[in-house]
């Protein structure tokens, strides 16, 4: 299946969430535009747990007690990344190196399990290694699914 497509069809709540999480997120972090996901998070009830590429989770922390922490982490993060010459389109770099295929969905609450795995070749030859997991906590609200908080930067293969 095509990175750009939504692995979810036939199920709208998956599909949702797979459209904040992946189509979304990229589009916005590409183009530097934290209002095209504002909306997408819970901000009363938002935490951001940063694991740091560690599996002891007591090397995880609170890195992100709020929104605002959050939102500004990811764009000093996507601001970097547009500074960065690449030899091929970042947008595309980024679908492929994600994988969002595994969404529990309990009722109003789901877990989601985004993966990055690949890498983004830049100008310069070298290459950007995108290699970590997310796991991403939403709830229902008025029939929109909204992030509530995440353990990221978790250590991948």
């Amino acid at each position: 299946m095509n990175s750009r497509q939504n692995p979810f069809p036939d199920d709208i709540d998956r599909a949702r969430i797979w459209e904040m999480l992946v189509e979304r997120d990229i589009a916005a972090f590409v183009d530097q535009d934290w209002s095209m996901v504002a909306d997408d998070f819970d901000e009363q009830r938002f935490l951001g747990i940063h694991a740091h590429n560690a599996a002891n989770p007591d090397d995880w922390n609170a890195a992100f007690p709020s929104l605002g922490t959050y939102r500004d982490e990811w764009l000093r993060q996507a601001a970097e990344t547009a500074a960065t010459a690449y030899a091929e389109p970042l947008a595309d770099g980024i679908f492929r190196a994600t994988n969002l295929t595994e969404i529990d969905i309990s009722g109003d609450v789901a877990l989601a399990r985004k993966k990055f795995d690949g890498t983004i070749r830049r100008a310069d030859g070298s290459d950007d290694v995108l290699n970590w997991q997310t796991l991403y906590f939403c709830r229902k609200q008025n029939d929109r699914w909204r992030i509530t908080g995440f353990v990221g930067y978790m250590k991948y293969k």
